[in-house]
């Protein structure tokens, strides 16, 4: 789909109508997260990763007593703290574009209207 732009000088309004069905404003927003979604988003993007899946992998093993060879919570460090810093490093992006995306919607812009 192309996106298409008026004026809004009154003429027109035919298109203007037709098109804005399909786009309901005309703000940027380049961020991935919402408040809502930020963890499980998170979380599944996270254990795409193989070194993840590689730790979450030990950690179900040493939960079986057969198996277990450190205490379960020392297995548990290493991947709590990768996926704490990578969500704290992945909202701090995030926030950041946040920020950029409201500063380009709020900033003035001159139209050109022959």
């Amino acid at each position: 789909k192309q996106r298409i732009v008026f004026p809004d000088n009154g003429r027109q309004w035919k298109d203007r109508k037709q098109a804005s069905m399909f786009y309901t404003g005309n703000k940027i927003k380049t961020t991935k997260y919402t408040w809502f979604t930020f963890l499980p988003q998170n979380l599944f993007e996270q254990f795409h990763r193989l070194g993840n899946l590689y730790f979450f992998f030990l950690l179900g093993l040493n939960w079986l007593p057969q198996i277990e060879v450190f205490h379960r919570e020392i297995t548990m460090l290493p991947l709590i703290v990768v996926l704490l810093a990578s969500m704290i490093k992945d909202a701090i992006e995030d926030y950041r574009k946040y920020q950029f995306d409201k500063m380009i919607n709020f900033s003035k812009t001159r139209v050109y209207d022959k």
